[in-house]
């Protein structure tokens, strides 16, 4: 039985006969020739269903590496940030003064220097939000970061200038130790 077709296998067998084969055949041959005239394409369910499938398949791997792709980017971006900080954070003191600033309605304090302070007033420096921290950084940073992530920017003064030509207090002092 090398390479006999079920037809004769069938016949060998004894459970079939040649009319059978041969009405089988002529029918077979009739019905190609009855497409190829009246050029027919034989619908294939199963090959219609398979490509649905297939369809189906590419576009749900599609969105789910769109998704990933996305996750990884967001990865990408607070690791960008975390360097950002971790690079250009100035250095905060245990004994300096306190600052005092909200973030999401709580009243958060870091130490820093007079100097610092005066420059963050003044709208040269800026207090982001690093994980559990909060780092003191320069304005050019801020904007990197801001770009990235707005959110973490907690605190940022637009830049003052220190002629105010309209200022109606511009006559009286205030006194050196007042702290706000």
């Amino acid at each position: 039985m090398k390479n006999l077709s079920l037809q004769d296998q069938l016949l060998k067998a004894g459970l079939s006969n040649d009319n059978k084969a041969k009405q089988i055949r002529t029918e077979k041959r009739k019905q190609t020739k009855k497409q190829q005239k009246n050029k027919i394409a034989v619908v294939d369910e199963a090959k219609l269903l398979l490509q649905e499938s297939k369809d189906k398949q590419l576009e749900k791997d599609q969105k789910l590496n769109l998704q990933r792709n996305a996750e990884v980017e967001q990865k990408q971006i607070a690791n960008q940030i975390i360097q950002l900080i971790n690079l250009n954070k100035l250095t905060q003191e245990e004994e300096g003064v306190a600052y005092n600033f909200t973030d999401q309605g709580k009243v958060k304090v870091i130490y820093i220097s007079e100097e610092l302070r005066s420059k963050i007033i003044a709208g040269r420096l800026a207090i982001v939000k690093s994980k559990a921290s909060y780092e003191v950084i320069t304005i050019p940073v801020a904007e990197k970061i801001r770009q990235r992530n707005e959110q973490l920017i907690i605190v940022q003064f637009t830049e003052t200038t220190d002629a105010v030509e309209d200022d109606e207090y511009q006559g009286y002092e205030v006194p050196d130790d007042l702290m706000w």
